[in-house]
């Protein structure tokens, strides 16, 4: 293979590799959903340690969330029943 082709052929690869980068939003956790909920879970746990609490996602889950975080009645945190509430959980609290 002469020279310029390998060129060509290398700077084919490196521009169509750049272009497909992995999109890191798909490799992150999407909020709101069941892995989110059991993400939140691991971290902020909502049961009594006997296996006893709501149901991961609930309203009254969302509702424990805030209690154990001290934000439950914060006029700023989004309705529980909101994609933004998740959002802002995450971007808040979730490491």
């Amino acid at each position: 293979m002469s020279p310029s082709k390998y060129l060509a052929i290398c700077l084919l690869v490196l521009t169509t590799a750049a272009c497909t980068a992995p999109d890191t939003q798909s490799l992150e956790t999407q909020v709101c959903s069941e892995e989110w909920f059991e993400k939140v879970e691991r971290q902020i746990p909502t049961g009594d340690g006997q296996g006893h609490g709501p149901d991961t996602g609930s309203l009254e889950w969302r509702s424990v969330v805030e209690f154990r975080l001290g934000i439950r009645g914060n006029e700023a945190v989004p309705a529980r029943d909101s994609d933004q509430w998740c959002n802002y959980i995450d971007e808040q609290f979730i490491e």
